[in-house]
């Protein structure tokens, strides 16, 4: 048992207690004089320093991405530790451009891995393309059977995907819903967004045909374009989820699209931060041409939520919740991103100047 001091507790809402009592890997207690005799407590003095709930990233190439420049180019896998140094306690991993190389059971193992070294990990089948590829023999059963998948992974508008019409992207609503309520899970299709001038047409045509389709659908990579950035804030507005990658291509600076969203009517509540860690990030140099290709980085989420309080565009409460209610919302993990009694104990310390000083996950210091 753990039991943190002196705290200034966000949940993310600011709590005025400054006490919080861990036990196993779940919260027992929150108050000012936790008192317990009897049993063996660790006590954590926070010091003054802002406790707040474990990070979730919600899109990570935990395996590293398919390389674009052949074999000598794919990303390598990222460690725990990487992960949770910059307070990512909960991570959902996926393949990219490649479901050859890089297959569905080396993802489920290095989840599986990440769980065990005491963090928590999830994942979603299938990768960029048509026809999906799964574990189990389809979408819903791989989320049925296999206690990790979450959901399911598919591109749109981008040249290296495969095109998928609307009936083909409903095919997979259907069995992301029906894997979800057969499991408890919910499930989401997680869609990969590229550059394409077609952006996310196909998304507002199924929810204004069918509305009651909206919370299955989750897509990603929405800064890429200033038009699909548009496109996606009326969507978040349709009370869609609108996912803001902090690592990849963008046309402005994440905590800025924040700004901007959020001035143009979208629900802070439909906002989230993922950084599309390990992935592979292709820039051209604009004066000599030269081409790179190298991992996005993971710590961006923290950064670029660090940047909007400190840019007074959303107080600390607010700000948070990019990264631990609103995507844990979009994931339904019932039991993340706050801190509350019956709520999974993934806590952060955070110093004066929002760094990240401490973390535990499920109860345990990781770092």
């Amino acid at each position: 048992m753990i039991l943190f001091k002196n705290a200034k507790i966000y949940s993310p809402a600011p709590l005025s207690q400054t006490q919080v009592l861990v036990g196993g890997s779940k919260i027992l207690a929150i108050g000012d004089d936790i008192r317990l005799s009897g049993v063996e407590v660790e006590e954590v003095d926070a010091k003054g320093r802002f406790l707040v709930p474990g990070f979730i990233d919600q899109h990570v190439h935990i395996i590293g991405g398919g390389g674009q420049f052949g074999p000598a180019s794919f990303i390598t896998e990222i460690s725990m530790d990487e992960l949770v140094s910059v307070g990512t306690t909960t991570v959902v991993g996926l393949l990219g451009t490649d479901g050859l190389v890089k297959e569905l059971s080396a993802l489920y193992n290095k989840v599986k891995a990440l769980d065990a070294q005491g963090m928590s990990a999830y994942m979603l089948t299938s990768f960029y393309g048509l026809p999906e590829k799964t574990l189990m023999g389809s979408v819903a059963q791989d989320m049925v059977f296999i206690d990790k998948v979450i959901g399911c992974k598919l591109a749109l508008s981008d040249d290296r995907c495969s095109f998928p019409t609307e009936g083909e992207i409903l095919r997979l609503v259907n069995q992301v819903r029906l894997g979800g309520f057969t499991s408890g899970k919910h499930g989401i299709l997680h869609i990969h967004l590229g550059n394409l001038d077609t952006k996310i047409d196909v998304l507002h045509s199924i929810i204004d045909k069918y509305p009651t389709l909206i919370p299955y659908l989750s897509p990603t990579h929405c800064i890429r374009t200033e038009p699909l950035f548009e496109q996606c804030v009326a969507f978040a507005k349709k009370g869609g989820m609108m996912d803001i990658t902090t690592g990849g291509t963008k046309f402005t600076e994440p905590h800025l699209s924040v700004a901007l969203a959020l001035g143009m009517g979208a629900p802070l509540s439909n906002l989230t931060f993922s950084s599309d860690g390990r992935g592979g990030v292709k820039r051209v140099d604009p004066v000599t041409g030269d081409v790179t290709y190298t991992p996005a980085p993971v710590h961006r989420n923290h950064a670029e939520m660090v940047k909007i309080v400190k840019e007074g565009i959303l107080p600390l409460e607010d700000a948070l919740k990019l990264i631990t209610e609103n995507p844990a919302k979009n994931l339904s993990l019932k039991s993340k991103g706050h801190i509350g009694v019956g709520y999974d104990a993934d806590v952060v310390l955070l110093d004066d100047t929002l760094d990240v000083s401490e973390v535990y996950a499920k109860g345990r210091k990781v770092h």
